[in-house]
């Protein structure tokens, strides 16, 4: 049983304590915050970003670093996920790459616009989070080829936007199948259609309609065909 001076003094101490570990904590989190790397690479670019971010409104569909909303795809490591063409295409027209399919809306941005939102999202998904968010437990079943097997390089329109759902070679996304020995499957007649229109083909198909040229359409029938 504690005397009144014994309280007092218990208190009194166990106040003074617990405030120094506070304001070293503080100092400890604003220090980290202030000369960290991300701290030095918050451009312009960066801030510009975030205020087009916000302006939208974006968290009202969208999760990013654990806060906002989950109607929507978490956005926090969406530069890892899709890469910066990928992100581009889509923020120009999202309904036409998913006809009748996305709710999201056409905002019309500027190239310099997405631009902004492409550096901040790049600069979200390069923050140390301790690997937050877990990536999912999925693993893609496929039967993994030689990608040598390809007379070609994988065109830069494959590499920047196709890989962001589709793996080859064990390398790639896993939200489309995976196109080892797509060749076998399909042929160019085939693939070179698909390309231009999945939709017409393949009614309600998951495969946008990319924004992809004539020249860029025969690349991509090219190397795809070759992998067998």
């Amino acid at each position: 049983m504690l005397t009144k001076f014994q309280a007092k003094l218990f208190f009194l101490l166990g106040t003074a304590l617990f405030s120094v570990v506070f304001l070293f904590l503080t100092f400890d989190s604003m220090w980290y915050v202030y000369s960290h790397k991300s701290n030095r690479d918050l451009s312009p670019s960066v801030i510009a970003g975030k205020e087009i971010w916000e302006r939208n409104n974006c968290m009202g569909c969208h999760t990013i670093l654990g806060e906002g909303a989950y109607y929507a795809p978490d956005l926090t490591k969406v530069y890892e996920r899709r890469g910066p063409e990928w992100i581009r295409v889509f923020l120009k027209d999202p309904e036409a790459m998913y006809p009748g399919e996305r709710k999201m809306v056409k905002y019309s941005f500027t190239d310099a616009q997405i631009e902004e939102i492409i550096a901040f999202l790049k600069w979200n998904g390069e923050l140390d989070l301790k690997g937050f968010p877990p990536k999912p437990d999925f693993k893609q079943e496929t039967k993994t080829v030689n990608v040598q097997s390809a007379n070609v390089a994988p065109p830069e329109k494959f590499k920047q936007i196709c890989t962001a759902c589709h793996a080859v070679g064990g390398s790639g996304g896993n939200v489309g199948p995976a196109l080892d020995a797509v060749g076998n499957k399909y042929d160019a007649a085939y693939l070179e259609n698909w390309l231009k229109d999945p939709q017409k083909i393949k009614p309600g198909t998951a495969m946008p309609k990319l924004p992809l040229s004539d020249l860029e359409i025969k690349d991509l029938t090219k190397y795809l065909s070759q992998l067998k």
